[in-house]
């Protein structure tokens, strides 16, 4: 029974790492979410899940910062990491939108928030000095700050 769950793992694990697609949200970290990287469904995130669960990887992984970990990480949801990935590249170009109240970068979250863009727009202009509360801020106070706005209201 070994022999076939880690024969199945191995084939599974191959085709995953064939894949060009983007990696997993929901599994967070682990070997498990490195072998199934790419791979969308219910099918890979529950083998992903399950490796991670039955090996120890996510645990060890961040503990120890292995796997894709980060000990010093931050826990989000799927739309606060495509938020950080976003404004960790187009930081200045939201400033610039966000203090116009419209633009390219507000487009695009909006659509990551599944919200109107105008409505986003508005509110990222209103709340600029609340969202770059100084020259320094950086992705992650920026992502948290905007997130905090959008439930606001």
């Amino acid at each position: 029974m070994k022999k076939l769950y880690l024969s199945s793992l191995l084939i599974a694990g191959s085709l995953a790492l064939a894949s060009n697609a983007g990696a997993i949200d929901s599994t967070g970290c682990g070997l498990g979410s490195m072998a199934w990287r790419g791979q969308s469904g219910i099918g890979p995130q529950v083998l992903a899940a399950t490796t991670n669960g039955s090996f120890g990887t996510q645990t060890f992984g961040i503990t120890f910062g292995t796997s894709g970990c980060d000990p010093n990480g931050r826990v989000t949801g799927g739309t606060g990491r495509m938020m950080l990935a976003f404004l960790e590249n187009n930081m200045e170009q939201y400033a610039l939108d966000a203090a116009a109240g419209h633009g390219e970068t507000i487009v695009t979250m909006a659509g990551i928030l599944n919200m109107d863009s105008e409505k986003l727009g508005e509110m990222s202009k209103q709340n600029f000095a609340t969202l770059f509360p100084n020259e320094n801020v950086d992705a992650v106070e920026l992502t948290l700050n905007v997130l905090e706005m959008v439930k606001q209201a």
